[in-house]
């Protein structure tokens, strides 16, 4: 496994699907929890947290695409990861981070701060957690994009995908029970073989910022304070 020093700034990607409950598309419940184990992590590791929110479980950008403009679609997307961003915090200044922000690339100034690189970084200087919605802000751009670009640009140390699969396999193990399961994978492998951790726009920001990406399963959220000491071993670390 490959040696990396102890990050003292991360950034996470949450899917919106951790804030369903398989009935309903937004549960108050599944806020609680994620910002409860945020809260708890935070408090026992000390390291200073950037989270980028899908919108998958609200509305699907990508999918909608297929039948209206993809740039509408592209917007309602990112709006959609606007309504996890405000549930998120709010959860989080509820269970004991006061002080969390919201921010966002796409203006909506009633209910988030602008993006400003070096407004967010003053904030984790200052001990608070970001919460990042609105993708880039930008439509074409997914929120794999996002997570890597606002990786580099807050100096992150590294990006934890939370995925519903455990590692990176070179098949769907859904659907492929033999598949293959990587521990570590450089940059240019997973994108060759296209495993579809994350879209190649995005590989290529890692792959140019040197950023290593950490996927595991998000049912493992807890696990996060032994991965940020230096045990990859619930998942893949994908490096240069």
């Amino acid at each position: 496994m490959a040696n990396l020093e102890k990050p003292t700034r991360v950034i996470l990607k949450l899917s919106g699907e951790r804030f369903s409950d398989g009935d309903q598309h937004i549960s108050f419940p599944q806020f609680d929890k994620v910002a409860n184990q945020l809260v708890k992590i935070k408090n026992k590791t000390g390291v200073e947290l950037a989270i980028v929110v899908g919108g998958g479980n609200i509305f699907r950008g990508r999918q909608a695409a297929a039948e209206v403009d993809h740039t509408e679609a592209d917007t309602m997307g990112m709006l959609a990861t606007m309504i996890n961003g405000v549930g998120l915090r709010e959860a989080l200044v509820r269970n004991g981070e006061p002080e969390t922000r919201l921010m966002t690339s796409l203006p909506v100034p009633a209910a988030a701060e602008p993006y400003i690189r070096l407004k967010a970084r003053h904030h984790l200087d200052s001990g608070r957690v970001i919460v990042l919605a609105g993708g880039l802000g930008l439509p074409n751009f997914s929120t794999d994009s996002a997570v890597a670009q606002y990786a580099d640009e807050l100096r992150c140390k590294i990006i934890l995908k939370a995925s519903t699969v455990d590692e990176v396999y070179d098949a769907d193990p859904n659907i492929v029970k033999s598949a293959k399961r990587f521990s570590v994978i450089t940059y240019r492998d997973a994108l060759v073989k296209e495993l579809g951790v994350m879209d190649s726009t995005a590989f290529a920001m890692c792959t140019r910022s040197e950023i290593p990406i950490f996927v595991f399963n998000i049912e493992d959220l807890d696990k996060l304070p032994e991965i940020l000491t230096g045990d990859y071993s619930s998942g893949t670390l994908i490096t240069k």
